[in-house]
């Protein structure tokens, strides 16, 4: 079937609608995979569930020095270069390699703390030590997503981005009947390893034209360059990661456990359509910022991602808020209905993070690394510091009120630094034109 004409001539909505239709997609299967999970495991052990795909989401980052962004940005900016390409993909081969090493150590023979500290039990560091076997799967299929996305290849990405979703589900539901807790474990650590060989499959010609592996070479002529993505990667995702692993710990602590596995089932359904947005953020978003230089020519282009995108995002997401109840009825065994009251302020918060993360984009185009980091630590400080508070008022509702405040005032201050870049920007032009 034909897209309609509108949507074909319009780059962005070609690619949020495949998006969307992979999203829907996932969501069907993640309702049917987290309602036979939580038929099975316990809230609290839910709840532990999610504090191990922090610790997954951590792994992309390190295994890898968090160079993904600048993979994104300088395959958008050198596609047409092949000897520049080269350049990135050995300095890429260097730092996934020690990347890679040194998580593997620190999690093999650290399994019995990590095993504590994810799972709450250190009987479970075999778990943790499986997970360090499937390290290089995780370094290689963030290093290959780069690619894709920097290379803007949207159509091959949702098809990636599917296929490995359905053998990982599947992959899910037999090691969840099997081993139950543990298969569920089991399943999350092997994921990346599916995820490489369906993007082998289905990519590597492309990955042999950009790439060309038997140019690789033992440097890093680009390591400078890619350090900076390092320090921006480590802040937002290890920092971001640690932060919701402290919460999640906060709210059991002093709500229980019941109430740490609602907040995790709920963290779950955000994530699940925050994936669009990352999608987007990555395949279109960032290489297009790459290439803006000037202020009109961002605040247009701005324009368009808010106009298309805004309303589409704020449909979807009346749609989920009117229909929370069912959709809790259907996704969740057992009594998860405590989640219903929480919708309201996740659901905004998640709408103002959507506006705000597509304009933090610019730190990222730029490397604005200092204005990154402050606003990254300020959001967390923020999301940290309202929800110990708010818990006290409000219970484990506080937690998402304090997720809608901390995106106000984050939203706010990355537009007021991205106005100073333009205007700091607009003076040294100036200046070098009397020089």
């Amino acid at each position: 079937m034909k897209l309609p004409k509108f949507i074909r001539e319009n780059l962005l909505l070609k690619m949020t609608s495949l998006n969307a239709l992979v999203i829907l997609i996932r969501l069907i299967i993640s309702f049917f995979i987290t309602r036979e999970i939580t038929g099975i495991v316990t809230k609290g052990q839910y709840a532990q569930i999610g504090n191990f795909r922090n610790l997954i989401v951590q792994l992309t980052s390190l295994t890898s020095l968090g160079i993904f962004n600048g993979i994104v940005k300088y395959v958008a900016e050198h596609k047409k270069d092949e000897d520049q390409l080269q350049k990135l993909f050995s300095t890429a081969t260097v730092f996934t390699v020690i990347g890679s090493i040194l998580s593997f150590f620190a999690l093999y023979f650290g399994a019995d703390y990590f095993a504590e500290k994810y799972l709450g039990d250190p009987n479970d560091a075999y778990l943790i030590k499986i997970t360090a076997v499937a390290i290089p799967f995780i370094s290689i299929q963030r290093v290959f997503n780069g690619v894709i996305n920097g290379l803007s290849q949207y159509k091959a990405f949702s098809k990636v981005e599917l296929i490995a979703y359905l053998f990982s589900s599947a992959l899910t539901l037999w090691f969840l009947y099997w081993k139950q807790f543990d298969g569920v474990i089991i399943s999350i650590a092997m994921a990346p390893i599916i995820q490489v060989i369906v993007m082998l499959f289905i990519m590597i010609r492309v990955f042999k034209e950009y790439v060309q592996f038997h140019r690789l070479q033992w440097k890093a002529p680009l390591a400078k360059s890619l350090l900076a993505f390092t320090i921006m990667s480590f802040v937002s995702t290890i920092l971001v990661q640690e932060i919701e692993v402290w919460i999640r710990n906060t709210i059991e602590y002093k709500l229980g456990a019941d109430d740490a596995g609602i907040w995790t089932g709920l963290m779950a359904f955000s994530k699940n359509y925050m994936v669009f947005l990352n999608a987007i953020m990555t395949l279109y978003v960032l290489p297009k910022f790459a290439g803006i230089h000037h202020r009109a020519g961002f605040m247009n282009e701005l324009g368009t991602i808010y106009k298309t995108l805004l309303p589409l995002f704020g449909a979807g997401m009346l749609l989920v808020y009117f229909l929370r109840y069912f959709l809790i009825d259907i996704q969740f065994k057992g009594d998860y209905s405590a989640m219903a009251p929480l919708f309201k302020w996740q659901l905004l918060g998640d709408f103002i993070r959507l506006g705000s993360v597509i304009l933090a984009s610019q730190f990222l185009a730029k490397k604005m690394v200092y204005n990154f980091i402050f606003t990254e630590v300020l959001s967390l400080a923020l999301f940290y510091g309202f929800s110990v508070i708010f818990i006290k008022w409000y219970g484990v509702e506080g937690v998402t009120m304090a997720h809608f405040v901390r995106y106000i005032v984050y939203f706010a201050v990355v537009y007021v630094l991205i106005l100073r870049y333009f205007k700091k920007q607009k003076n040294n032009n100036q200046n070098a034109e009397k020089v």
